[in-house]
């Protein structure tokens, strides 16, 4: 039998990379930070417990990447999402409602990826962080805000209205927060996807399904890759 070609071994790796993401995903959120250990994490994934650290530091690394993952992956669909447009309010409508929708559909895990960002060195640039830095920095290009300090003034409102939405025993409700944001941006009510809009026919994907954002199957140069 033929070793595996360079290509094939880097798809692997990759996948068991997004598998080890995923599972982090699905077990916090079903378990709470506290009781997942990274070998259940492993476990979850199909992996060999020792490949957790070959990837991620630690815990905490690999969940803060997971969730980033997650907020530019929901906020890519969200602005991508037919019928696709280039009007600036409107894409950033979406991407408030897709930020305030990870709230909404993923309590847990925003709760402890706020709590975690928060703690001293807790904030890990990675590739996922940047991507979604991206998509903001362009949602604020688009938006045809010019000053350097539109950007990171968008992610602290966005952040803020997470926190306060997920404040145990006194949290803001989200169309409160929604107003406000979309008050400040000069939008109308009904643009991105209004809260009644999710429960209509041909209304938007389920938020809490996590599988759509996490690339597990796939060929490399052209060789099937088949999992284990």
């Amino acid at each position: 039998m033929s070793p595996r070609s360079a290509s094939v071994n880097e798809e692997l790796r990759r996948r068991s990379r997004e598998r080890l993401l995923q599972a982090a995903l699905e077990l916090v959120g079903e378990r709470g930070y506290e009781a997942t250990t990274l070998a259940d994490i492993a476990d979850r994934a199909g992996s060999a417990r020792g490949l957790v650290s070959y990837y991620f530091p630690g815990k905490r690394q690999l969940l803060q990447s997971a969730v980033h993952r997650l907020m530019h992956r929901t906020l890519e669909e969200a602005l991508e999402r037919e019928p696709r447009t280039d009007d600036g309010r409107e894409r950033m409508a979406r991407a408030i409602d897709a930020i305030l929708g990870l709230a909404r559909d993923h309590p847990v895990l925003m709760r402890q990826h706020m709590a975690g960002i928060l703690q001293a060195e807790g904030f890990v640039q990675c590739a996922e962080q940047q991507r979604l830095a991206e998509l903001l920095s362009e949602t604020v290009a688009r938006y045809g805000a010019a000053d350097a300090a539109d950007y990171p003034m968008l992610r602290a409102l966005l952040m803020g209205s997470v926190y306060a939405a997920l404040v145990p025993g006194v949290p803001m409700p989200l169309p409160v927060l929604r107003a406000e944001l979309f008050r400040r941006y000069r939008l109308e009510w009904g643009m991105g996807v209004p809260p009644d809009a999710r429960e209509a026919p041909g209304g938007t994907a389920d938020g809490r399904d996590l599988s759509r954002f996490f690339a597990t199957e796939s060929r490399a140069a052209g060789e099937t890759v088949r999992s284990k």
